[in-house]
């Protein structure tokens, strides 16, 4: 499979000869759902609800670190908190069909969840406490960390090696990057003994799904080892809404107040790490037909002075 078109063998008919590879009767029906880093499509099924089958990337994750996610979701969901596990086919969750590794769930519908609501901030902040508390149990040991090497250091080196970033903005972005990776690297530093947990890893509106029972999680594609704030942050994006999701957090599990000190630097980190993510899959079709703003210099420089601007803001020298 070409790192330069990860998904060009994955046709209609190779999506569904995959799905049927495992003993399930499709109906021929195939809708792609909206995904970037995989493919999803929900698949129709002879005489059953439809399912959902998730195509993962190639050499992104190892088949050790994907079979860590499937099993944290279904620890969680024996423990009866609302996520989509993945279906077990031939004692295995994790399925191949030749160079293809994919996995099944079942369809789950939802809206996009109201939180402007003090209740449901507060529901949101009992469940994540309660998928906290299991995955403290046990660490991650193939999926590895929320840190700055994950979200600074290796998406600043895609960008800097990308055709996208314009040529004078090279030396601005190398230096803002420096600059806020000593800031963030200080910010960690001043929070000793700092405990990391199996976390949901990217916990905002829309990987949560509600519906007349409450809210569900979905997709822990991005399931890594990190602080619990990471699960919050995102949301809460005022003080008064972190308080109300706190408020609720409280009910079920403690939190280290200190990582509350560290929202600012996730955020950046994700911002980082966006823009690298962008640089590193450009070469994926669908990359620049979702993210056209990329290929224009505007952006990449009103990006590099938002990183000096941040960098600033954290009280680094004014270097632009």
């Amino acid at each position: 499979m070409s790192a330069d078109a990860p998904y060009a063998t994955l046709s209609p008919d190779a999506v569904l000869a995959a799905v049927e590879s495992v003993g399930v009767l499709t109906d021929g029906r195939l809708l792609a759902l909206n995904s970037f880093e995989n493919r999803v499509y929900q698949v129709g099924v002879e005489d059953a609800a439809p399912l959902v089958a998730k195509f993962y990337r190639a050499a992104r994750w190892s088949d050790a670190a994907i079979e860590e996610e499937h099993a944290f979701a279904h620890e969680l969901v024996e423990a009866e908190l609302p996520v989509v596990a993945p279906l077990e086919f031939h004692n295995s969750t994790l399925l191949h069909h030749g160079e293809l590794r994919f996995a099944l769930y079942p369809r789950h519908g939802g809206r996009a969840p109201e939180l402007e609501s003090a209740q449901n901030l507060a529901w949101m902040g009992r469940l994540l406490a309660r998928l906290h508390g299991i995955g403290a149990r046990a660490p991650f040991r193939a999926r590895g960390t929320l840190d700055r090497a994950t979200l600074i250091q290796a998406p600043s080196r895609a960008v800097l090696a990308s055709p996208l970033l314009p040529a004078g903005q090279r030396e601005r972005y190398a230096r803002a990057i420096d600059t806020l990776d000593g800031l963030i690297a200080e910010r960690f530093e001043s929070v000793p003994a700092l405990r990391t947990l199996r976390l949901h890893g990217d916990c905002h509106a829309g990987n949560v799904l509600w519906t007349d029972a409450g809210p569900h999680f979905v997709d822990l594609d991005d399931a890594r080892m990190g602080p619990a704030v990471q699960d919050l942050w995102m949301l809460a994006p005022t003080p008064h809404t972190l308080n109300l999701l706190l408020e609720g957090y409280a009910e079920f599990r403690d939190i280290d107040l200190r990582e509350l000190q560290l929202i600012e630097s996730l955020r950046l980190m994700r911002q980082i790490h966006y823009a690298g993510w962008i640089a590193q899959r450009w070469h994926d079709p669908a990359f620049p037909r979702a993210f056209p703003f990329a290929a224009d210099a505007r952006w990449w420089e009103q990006h590099v002075n938002d990183l000096f601007e941040a960098a600033q803001d954290f009280g680094g020298p004014d270097r632009g």
